[in-house]
């Protein structure tokens, strides 16, 4: 294990939306890309980075279109909560496939498939240098998986939200797939964030990340190493903070 870089951070957040579980398909998983993020996160495991996972659910099901579509948006939440869950499961599968000890821990009580959130019991799991994906968001309807990732980073005392995002390789001026002369942000307040209306995250989980102190690191999915590069001090991302 001599080759292993050295990192700074103990333990971080790891949120990736449902949609990078897709690959190139519409929809679902594809599991040739799940198995490439859990191999990925298994590198960072194998640095002694204590890791904490939250997964979107938008490849499966988007409350928020749900509800554009007419349905009642509390039931169109909850149905979004399911999908991270089945996201989570996915992770977990690949994850211990690669002989990363994971636990699933859900928001909504599902004995049969997944812990329930306990704080002390998910803190005992990350000591022991297991995996946790928290799924199912917060629980609570209006909230997206965003908030639910500052939210549990808080909680476990994380150093640090990784935003692992598809196709763009940091936080920039206007959308890169839109504009040429799209400039990239190596490091950016919240605040400018939410002046700028840049769509990093929603405005609760900026909020909830910059009363917290907590910074965020947004970086691409795409290139393979790239969340152990950023750990081990090199890469391409962008800093938000205070």
């Amino acid at each position: 294990m001599s080759d292993v870089p050295k990192t700074s951070y103990k333990r971080v957040m790891l949120k990736i939306s449902g949609e990078a579980l897709m690959g190139d398909q519409g929809y679902g998983l594809h599991p040739p890309t799940v198995e490439r993020i859990a191999a990925e996160v298994k590198t960072v495991h194998d640095m002694g980075v204590e890791i904490c996972m939250v997964i979107g659910g938008g490849n499966i099901f988007r409350g928020l279109q749900g509800s554009a579509q007419g349905m009642e948006r509390t039931t169109a939440d909850y149905m979004g909560m399911l999908a991270t869950v089945m996201n989570a499961l996915a992770v977990q599968s690949a994850l211990e496939g690669h002989g990363v000890f994971t636990r699933v821990i859900s928001a909504i009580t599902m004995n049969e498939v997944a812990e329930p959130y306990i704080r002390r019991r998910a803190v005992r799991h990350l000591e022991k240098k297991r995996v946790c994906i928290f799924a199912a968001g917060t629980g609570n309807p209006y909230f997206t998986t965003d908030t639910a990732a500052t939210l549990r980073a808080n909680e476990m005392s994380c150093e640090a939200i990784f935003m692992g995002k598809n196709g763009v390789d940091g936080v920039y001026d206007k959308d890169p797939a839109k504009h040429a002369d799209a400039v990239r942000y190596d490091t950016i307040t919240y605040d400018e964030v939410l002046a700028k209306r840049l769509g990093v995250m929603d405005a609760s989980a900026i909020a909830l990340a910059r009363d917290n102190n907590l910074p965020l690191i947004v970086y691409s999915l795409d290139t393979p190493g790239g969340f152990r590069g950023i750990l081990a001090g090199e890469g391409t991302y962008t800093k938000v903070h205070n």
